[in-house]
């Protein structure tokens, strides 16, 4: 049985010790293991009807309740992404995505050398351009590096590629992109967040993680197998956990259960 953790622990110790324990011996390969179930203080409140589902169920559950959430303009995306994504060790920085770096708040803009608004579920994966909802919402749009978020543009998720300039360990071909290791599990929760968020209920397209990449214009995102992967081997950070709350407390009042909850990823997929 998984043992259940309480939030904000960190899971990198049960690693190290199950790999401890089996030096010496002859193991077959092994996959990520589901991760630890987890408890949190919004169990018994924000997600009382999802506790205890999987499947469809916990997914149709979810939805209804991260549905409720105030939107925001796109404008004002800028100043949210400052707070949200602010660098713990300079609060003057944000936080790139995908390159790890810190840099001026106040170097957000289009040119070279600024931060812009990422949309990790891109815009074309669904045609919802920058349109209040899915076009702003903050839990998959991030603070990045202008020419790094051009390289990503639309491209699906998956592993493989060449190094990505200025990319901090970000790779990329033809067809797909990943993020450098610390973001990968960020990523995933992201792009499943937005899976679970719009269902097609509210106007906009049924977004959809697939086994495919190059899906387009269409409203799918893949690698699915490799974001599952992402989310396993990197779990949710401190910094990862305060945006989350950051999100809910000050802006849209509503929470991406992935990160609260990542082993639910593996309970719907």
């Amino acid at each position: 049985m998984l043992a259940t953790r309480i939030r904000r622990s960190r899971w990198k110790s049960v690693a190290l010790t199950t790999a401890a324990v089996l030096v010496g011996l002859t193991t077959p390969a092994l996959t990520a293991s589901p991760a630890a179930a987890t408890t949190t203080e919004y169990d018994d409140t924000y997600y009382a009807d999802a506790i205890g589902k999987s499947g469809t169920a916990l997914k149709d559950s979810l939805h209804t309740i991260i549905s409720d959430q105030t939107k925001i303009s796109y404008s004002a995306v800028w100043n949210a992404l400052k707070v949200a994504d602010q660098d713990p060790n300079n609060s003057s920085n944000v936080l790139l995505l995908y390159s790890g770096v810190s840099r001026s708040k106040s170097l957000n803009g289009g040119s070279t050398g600024n931060w812009n608004r990422e949309h990790t579920w891109a815009k074309s994966h669904g045609d919802f351009g920058e349109v209040t909802g899915p076009g702003t919402d903050l839990h998959h749009l991030r603070a990045c590096d202008v020419q790094v978020n051009s390289i990503r543009g639309n491209l699906d998720f998956d592993n493989g590629g060449s190094a990505v300039t200025n990319g901090g360990g970000s790779t990329v071909d033809s067809d797909s992109f990943a993020p450098r290791a610390a973001d990968r599990g960020d990523v995933a929760r992201m792009i499943l967040y937005m899976a679970v968020r719009y269902e097609g209920d509210d106007g906009f397209a049924d977004l959809e993680p697939n086994e495919r990449v190059g899906n387009g214009s269409a409203p799918y995102m893949g690698k699915l197998s490799v974001l599952k992967a992402w989310n396993e081997a990197d779990p949710p950070s401190a910094f990862e956990e305060r945006r989350n709350e950051v999100i809910y407390d000050s802006y849209q009042h509503n929470r991406n259960p992935f990160i609260d909850h990542p082993e639910w990823v593996e309970a719907i997929w």
